[in-house]
């Protein structure tokens, strides 16, 4: 390959891992949307006083689901690092996108995503306010 259609190949697939870490990051910010919504819904519906603690199965639910798509995310901009550093020098994994095949010993676990700080500040807010609500609910 020469050098001309190497730098069209790190273009190439630099826009398609740019695309896919975009998508990403839109999928979690959704994510955060639905959570705070269903447990708002879970929360103005209620019945019981017990009810209340069914707020907490979304929340773990789409803190572990968003935990995915960052671990997700991290291991492309891995991907895109490599592809950046080596392209133009190797015609090595042309156009492969398995991320995870290759880079997911290069990033946190999933356990570690959701304890990070971007994670752990959102979905401990969320917790925090629950479990507020909770105790105002019980001691009302």
């Amino acid at each position: 390959m020469t050098k001309q259609q190497r730098l069209e190949v790190l273009s190439r697939e630099a826009s398609i891992i740019q695309s896919i870490i975009k998508r990403k990051s839109t999928d979690s910010f959704m994510i955060k949307g639905w959570t705070v919504t269903l447990i708002v819904a879970t929360l103005i519906l209620q019945g019981e006083k017990f009810q209340v603690l069914v707020a907490f199965i979304p929340l773990l639910s789409f803190w572990f689901l968003d935990a995915y798509y960052q671990q997700q995310m991290s291991m492309y901009k891995k991907l895109y690092q490599w592809d950046i550093a080596n392209r133009l020098n190797t015609d090595d994994h042309l156009f492969d996108m398995n991320a995870k095949g290759r880079f997911k010993s290069h990033v946190p676990s999933r356990l570690q995503t959701m304890l990070a700080d971007k994670l752990i500040s959102f979905y401990g807010a969320m917790i925090i306010l629950t479990v507020a609500y909770l105790a105002f609910t019980f001691y009302k």
